[in-house]
């Protein structure tokens, strides 16, 4: 188990490999009302690089709250670990007073009341002001941006600009490389479109075209910063023809590539690296175990879990950075590289709180204009919440109850499938829900609401596949994401039982009875895989839903039995 020293303690020596929290003093701060950009941006430089990180964006360019989970289970070695702490065992591991800004920033603990307090995070000319401000300080010369992907898709401007939109804020913000996730979801053309044309390096080490196995994207590329040379490798989410649409991206395989990724580190020391960088997309719990079995990598910036990490986790001679997501958090990285080697380094997450921080004035006309011609139908208030709407945990969220509760009522069906999407922005009770809210948690490519008739062993089939993907113990077997939100529908779960085990007890709420293997229900559900689903957008569906009810009050949700956790 990593220490708690190696998160909590101050690097002092040049030297030393140590860890530092980064927050500490702000949370302070922040409590006495004092919080400020300055109290943002303090640090104290070491080395001659500086590496920023920011991921998982999903295509927000304004301020938003957003609530972390409450339920983040590991399993296998991942068990009781950073980063599944939540809220009191979290601001234990980390110490982190409650009601702080690091306990708002970083956990789900009292958000609402915080959230008044605190104010909303983000917003992409907040982002800009803060990576600016690290130039200045340090010098352009010296500082390397790299983005974790998930920057493409989320809101109604990436949708309908088909990314143009957020490729084009990257790129403005002066982002050196990228890779990518959910932005396959807009196809092959237009994806290598978009990275051709980009002044932003898109890399993949680990895609290959399927006729001739050959690169489809630069694996790496070499950056000279503070007099150092710096190889940034490029890791797609090994799992996207799985966790996405295959028919979109029918030429292309992914993988992890273990090997290669070896072979990458390998090349780019003969090249004259001093410093090799991962700039992955992988998950955290994946990269955790790739950390342990490659060796030569000297820092993996992982992305894609959402995970948010007051520290630097190291792993043998690798240092481990997670970033979170929604544009709430940059992460500044100083490294004093020496004889081809890092000889210390300090971290900091910079928590982006938007009333705290100046927006830039070129970055905020950039996203005034994108947003202007869809400002009126953003803005259209659709109904109004009496309850906190949240996407994030393991089993339910509330956001996703409302989905789920959406899709009975409108295409009139017994059960409700949401897949487990972690992207959308949170509404505090009393909040408008406005299509720009219900957009950022369903725009998709593939947005089709079916309606069908499945079968009681099918859905347990489909239950346990998910929780498979997510609960297996092994990491390189996982796909990072949440369980599926069921509507209509209770089961029990043993998070440390084997494939086919894990699932019991699914019960038909509405009558309280068993569900019958060879009976037929009626299900509806959205963002399935296959090619020409048919049906109405969910984005269609919940605002129906909304408009009816007017204003929208989620019960806690008690269907999902967990145990073995």
């Amino acid at each position: 188990m990593i220490s708690r020293r190696h998160f909590l303690q101050a690097t002092a020596a040049a030297h030393a490999l140590s860890l530092a929290s980064g927050l500490g003093p702000l949370g302070r701060a922040a409590a006495q009302q004092r919080l400020t950009e300055a109290d943002i941006l303090r640090f104290e430089p070491v080395g001659q690089v500086t590496i920023l990180h920011v991921t998982d964006i999903h295509a927000q360019l304004v301020p938003l709250h957003f609530r972390e989970p409450s339920v983040n289970l590991g399993v296998g070695d991942a068990k009781g670990k950073p980063p599944h702490l939540t809220d009191a065992a979290f601001r234990e591991y980390f110490r982190i007073a409650a009601g702080s800004a690091d306990a708002f920033a970083l956990t789900a603990d009292d958000f609402t009341q915080l959230a008044k307090s605190y104010g909303r995070m983000g917003g992409m000319d907040r982002v800009a002001r803060l990576v600016k401000a690290v130039r200045a300080e340090r010098g352009t010369d010296k500082v390397l941006l790299l983005d974790g992907g998930d920057t493409w898709q989320g809101s109604w401007t990436s949708l309908q600009s088909k990314g143009q939109d957020m490729a084009g804020v990257m790129e403005a913000l002066g982002t050196d490389a990228m890779v990518s996730h959910w932005e396959f979801t807009y196809g092959e053309e237009r994806v290598k479109e978009l990275a051709e044309k980009s002044k932003v390096a898109f890399l993949a080490q680990n895609i290959r075209d399927n006729e001739w196995q050959e690169p489809v994207f630069a694996p790496r590329k070499m950056f000279e910063k503070g007099g150092a040379k710096i190889a940034v490798i490029g890791q797609a989410f090994p799992r996207t023809p799985i966790a996405n649409p295959r028919w979109m991206i029918p030429k292309w395989e992914f993988g992890l590539r273990e090997d290669d990724i070896s072979k990458q580190v390998e090349e780019a020391r003969a090249e004259g690296a001093d410093v090799v960088v991962l700039l992955s997309h992988n998950g955290y719990d994946v990269d955790a175990k790739l950390a342990s079995r490659v060796k030569g990598i000297d820092v993996i910036l992982t992305a894609h879990t959402h995970d948010a990490m007051p520290g630097a986790e190291r792993i043998g001679d690798t240092l481990l950075i997670a970033s979170g997501s929604h544009g709430k958090f940059v992460s500044r990285l100083d490294l004093d590289i020496r004889a081809k080697k890092i000889a210390g380094f300090r971290y900091k997450l910079m928590p982006v709180f938007s009333d705290a921080i100046a927006p830039d004035p070129a970055m905020k006309t950039l996203v005034e204009t994108i947003r202007a011609p869809f400002a009126v139908e953003l803005s259209r208030e659709v109904g109004r919440t009496d309850s906190l709407l949240y996407r994030r945990g393991n089993f339910n969220g509330t956001f996703d109850d409302l989905i789920a509760q959406a899709m009975l009522a409108e295409r009139d069906a017994e059960i409700a499938l949401s897949p487990g999407f972690r992207w959308g922005g949170t509404l505090l009770p009393g909040d408008p829900i406005t299509f720009e809210a219900i957009s950022n948690a369903t725009a998709i490519t593939y947005p089709a609401c079916y309606r069908m008739q499945m079968t009681g062993a099918q859905l347990k089939d489909i239950l346990e596949d998910v929780a498979d993907n997510i609960f297996h113990p092994d990491p390189y077997f996982q796909g990072g994401g949440d369980m599926v939100r069921v509507g209509g529908v209770g089961y029990a779960i043993d998070v440390s039982g084997s494939m086919g085990s894990r699932i019991s007890g699914l019960t038909l709420l509405k009558t309280g009875q068993p569900l019958e293997a060879s009976k037929a229900y009626t299900v509806a559900g959205w963002a399935s895989v296959n090619e020409a689903t048919q049906g109405p957008p969910i984005w269609e569906v919940v605002q129906a839903h909304v408009a009816r009810q007017k204003t929208i009050r989620i019960e806690p949700n008690t269907a999902v039995k967990v145990t073995g956790a």
